[in-house]
């Protein structure tokens, strides 16, 4: 028996042209698996192929090749016990906004299959554990982003399901309301040992919530593990410096290249960022080099590796670069 609650070989998905665009290859090739338990990030900029991803396992859409089960089952040839078997919250709210809290989670219980007492106790257990209780018998409408989220979750959960997917879960969320999701998010996973494949483009929630990290460009995983050790396998630090004119012809990146220690040198713009053995005495030289050829400077910061600097390093272009031209 596999200890995977979702895998997936060779997916690849390619949308039809429309009028003013060509075919869009969505998927390419991608390949993932999650263990049982485990919190996997699918993280990647907007148009990166996690929402097609998602809707492939979810049985919402069909690959055009490649092959997927989750929890056991085939997405294609049983659709009817997949879509038991998973929750699934999409990026925009599921609920009916002018149905009490509760009239939603007894509603969903029933249409999985519950009694209306099984139902109503099951509605009632949700709402106490998103601290949604007291405001179960308003209507959704009223609630708060944060709020709906959470009882977009608690939908997702009314069945107990094997496998838990979040597309973008925080999305337009406040900080306060997005740490509320986050600590329930790992108490499901942590506690309870459900499987939980989220979609991200916050670096930071990737970071904070994955067990297990997947990083999706242009329609494939260009790099898998936990957040820790992709950040571990990057050697050294990483400096930036922001210069006042961008480095249009290739002088500060040529400068920079002859510095012993020195590599993996990207310019994006006015941002030069490079990969240096000791960053304690990197900085002093590449602030000397560019001084001494009246190179004018905004600033220079060095740190650890982080997520980004791991992004950068598989697709050669920084998160937020992705994110733009996305």
């Amino acid at each position: 028996m596999s200890t995977h609650a979702i895998e997936a070989t060779d997916l690849v998905k390619t949308y039809p042209a429309g009028r003013k665009n060509p075919p869009l290859r969505a998927l390419d090739g991608l390949t993932v698996d999650v263990a049982e338990g485990v919190v996997l990030g699918l993280l990647g900029p907007n148009g990166a192929g996690k929402s097609t991803t998602v809707k492939i396992l979810t049985t919402l859409s069909r690959a055009d090749s490649g092959t997927a089960r989750v929890a056991g089952y085939d997405v294609v040839r049983e659709q009817d016990q997949v879509r038991h078997a998973i929750g699934y919250v999409p990026q925009k709210s599921s609920s009916d906004p002018m149905a009490t809290g509760r009239e939603n989670l007894v509603l969903s219980g029933r249409i999985f299959g519950l009694s209306r007492q099984q139902a109503m106790q099951r509605a009632a257990e949700l709402l106490e554990r998103f601290g949604l209780a007291e405001h179960a018998d308003r209507p959704a409408r009223t609630y708060s982003g944060g709020m709906q989220r959470k009882l977009d979750v608690a939908l997702g959960l009314v069945h107990r399901p094997k496998v838990l997917f979040l597309d973008e879960p925080t999305t337009g969320l406040d900080p306060e309301a997005r740490a509320d999701l986050w600590n329930e998010v790992l108490r499901l996973s942590g506690q309870e040992g459900l499987t939980v494949l989220l979609t991200t483009h916050y670096l930071e929630e990737a970071d904070r919530l994955a067990g297990r990290l997947a990083i999706v460009d242009h329609g494939k995983i260009v790099a898998e593990g936990t957040p820790d050790a992709l950040k571990a396998a990057l050697r050294g630090d990483s400096v930036q410096v922001e210069l006042v004119e961008p480095d249009t012809d290739g002088d500060v990146r040529t400068l920079l290249t002859q510095l012993p220690g020195v590599g993996e040198i990207v310019v994006e713009g006015n941002t030069l960022r490079a990969r240096v053995d000791r960053g304690a005495t990197a900085v002093p030289a590449v602030l000397g080099v560019l001084e001494d050829k009246a190179v004018p400077v905004v600033a220079v910061t060095m740190s650890r590796p982080s997520l980004d600097d791991v992004y950068l390093q598989h697709t050669g272009r920084s998160f937020k670069v992705a994110e733009d031209a996305a």
